[in-house]
Parts: C-alpha cells; sequence; structure tokens
C-alpha cells in the first residue's frame, strides 16, 4: 500500500474537505493499531471521499487502494467485518462510476475543457476554504464538470477493480459474499463487462438461492437488479423486504405482481425497513436512490414515475 500512495501526486488531488495531501497519512491509519488514527481514517475514507454519490478528485486513486486493502493482513485482523466496508466502499465508486454509454460524451466535455480544468483545480488548491466555496458558485460550472472527470476517473478504474472483488463472492463469511455482490452488481454494470454479466448473473442467482438470512438474499437481488437479472422467483417470498428489492427490478416493470408489491411498499416504507428487524436494510440503500425509498413518498415516487432503474440507482 505504502508504494501504492506514493505513485500517486496526492497534491494535485482534493476531497471534500480540500486539498487531499493529507489522504496518504489517513489512509495507512487503517493499517495500524492506533484506534483513534484508525477511527479518523476511516471517518476520512467515508465522509470525504465522496459527496450524494459523486466522485472527488481523490475517489479513484483511494479506490485502487481500498482495493489492494481487501486481502492485506493487517487490516484489522481482530475485526473480520472491515474488509466487508472495503467492499461497500466500491460498490459506492461502482455507483459514482456508472456512466454507461454517457462515458464517452463526458470524456468529450472534459478534453475539451482540459486546460480550463487544471487552471480552476490549481486555484482551487491554492485558496483558502471561504475562497473554495465561492468557487463552486463562480458560475462556470467548471467545478461540477472537475467532478464529472473524477467520476470518468472512476469509470476507467472499473475493469481494474471488479477481479479485486470476484475473488470476495467466495468468502467464508455470509456477509462477505455479501458485500462482494453488491460491489459486483454496480462495479459489472460497465459496458467493459458486458460478456462477463450472464456468468455473473448465474453466480448472484446462485447465492441468492443460497442465502441464509433475509438481509444477505434481499441485498443480492438488488445486486441482480443492477445487472439486469430476473428477480421473478422472490416476488412471492414470505418476507416483505425480499419481495419489495425482488420488485424493483427493471425488468419487472408492468408486472402484476411486482406492481401489487411496490404499492404495498408505498403504503408503508417504514415497514420495509422494519422488516429486516435488528439489521439495517440492505446496504445499497445507504446510498441514493435507493435512500430516498426509506420515506413516506419515496414509494409513491416508483408508483408515479416507475421503479427505479440500475442506471438512476447511479446518479
Amino acid at each position: 500500500m505504502a508504494d501504492r500512495r506514493k505513485d500517486v501526486d496526492w497534491s494535485r488531488l482534493f476531497h471534500a474537505e480540500g486539498p487531499a495531501s493529507d489522504t496518504p497519512r489517513r489512509l495507512a491509519a487503517l493499517l495500524g493499531d492506533d484506534a483513534d488514527a484508525f477511527v479518523d481514517g476511516y471517518t476520512h475514507l467515508w465522509s470525504t471521499l465522496r459527496r450524494e454519490g459523486k466522485a472527488w478528485p481523490a475517489t479513484a486513486p483511494t479506490a485502487l487502494l481500498v482495493a489492494e486493502l481487501l486481502n492485506d493482513p493487517l487490516l484489522g485482523p481482530d475485526d473480520p467485518s472491515l474488509p466487508d466496508a472495503m467492499l461497500v466502499y466500491l460498490y459506492a465508486v461502482g455507483v459514482a462510476a456508472d456512466l454507461g454509454e454517457g462515458a464517452a460524451e463526458v470524456r468529450s466535455r472534459v478534453e475539451v475543457h482540459a486546460g480550463e480544468l487544471r487552471a480552476w483545480t490549481d486555484a482551487y488548491l491554492s485558496a483558502d476554504a471561504g475562497d473554495r466555496v465561492r468557487m463552486w458558485q463562480d458560475g462556470t460550472g467548471l467545478g461540477e464538470l472537475v467532478l464529472d472527470q473524477a467520476a470518468l476517473a472512476c469509470f476507467d478504474l472499473v475493469p481494474a477493480l471488479l477481479p479485486r472483488v470476484l475473488p470476495h463472492l467466495a468468502s467464508e463469511r455470509a456477509r462477505r459474499r455479501t458485500c462482494a455482490a453488491a460491489a459486483v452488481g454496480s462495479l459489472a454494470r460497465h459496458p467493459s463487462t458486458s460478456a462477463q454479466r450472464p456468468v455473473l448473473l448465474e453466480r448472484l442467482t446462485s447465492m441468492a438461492r443460497a442465502a441464509e438470512s433475509s438481509y444477505d438474499l434481499a441485498t443480492t437481488l438488488i445486486a441482480i437488479d443492477h445487472l439486469g437479472g430476473d428477480t421473478r422467483p422472490w416476488l412471492t417470498h414470505p418476507h416483505a423486504g425480499v419481495r419489495g428489492c425482488a420488485a424493483l427490478a427493471p425488468g419487472l416493470t408492468g408486472d402484476d405482481v411486482a406492481e401489487r408489491v411496490l404499492r404495498g411498499l408505498a403504503g408503508s416504507p417504514r415497514a420495509f425497513g422494519e422488516s429486516f428487524g435488528d439489521v439495517a436494510p440492505p446496504l445499497q440503500f445507504q446510498f441514493r436512490p435507493y435512500r430516498d425509498l426509506l420515506t413516506p413518498e419515496g414509494f409513491l415516487r416508483v408508483d408515479e414515475v416507475g421503479r427505479p432503474t440500475p442506471g438512476s440507482a447511479a446518479t
């Protein structure tokens, strides 16, 4: 990990709190035994490297480091859940990177404005906190285009991230397999993975059939949704949350059973979350737009304009 950190010019990057020169030190703490430093590094990972599902310039190099952490024995040797958290982070990166066929248009805009983006970034990195806030409102739109450029960097990185995640589908730990399934569900939407997708869907469907908990099953079903798979067999599952996640699949638009399930969710979105008991809803519901469904009007919006598709789940 140390060598990778040195390979990146962090002085040219920024995250939600400003310049990313502090990122290497704070990420290194994830492999240390200082509890306070670890908490700081973990908080930094989640609270400063993405914004409402968008990538920052520091996100792509951080994601590559996180992928390498997955198999590092120094990552939480006494807490086997930490690699699970890294997989959830990679799920979020996959969501931010889900540009699909729109990547070509983003790339074109970035290339046309390359010089302006470098100048804007230089000014941003040298500005104080107050001026950085004002730069987002300068009327040029360059700040948002810098974030589009960051998403494009994540998009270009996905083919390198997916192979790091796939082995974890065979983990001995059920929850790690589930977190890996979620990450695969977002990362494998990349156009370069189209040939792999049928095999991955078969693997995820097999995992869903073998899932031992409603949480693991529902999370895996949303991963199948992301890849355009068939979740119809779970529309009549006895667990309400599982039925709801199955019904969100875009391929079931117009299906009478799926529509009844969604109308039921619209009537009581809180019941959906509570159906998982002491466990939180599937991890995808930590992020937009799935997170937005857990409101009184959330599933009503599904009724009005259609269920969220994997594409909308990434915007």
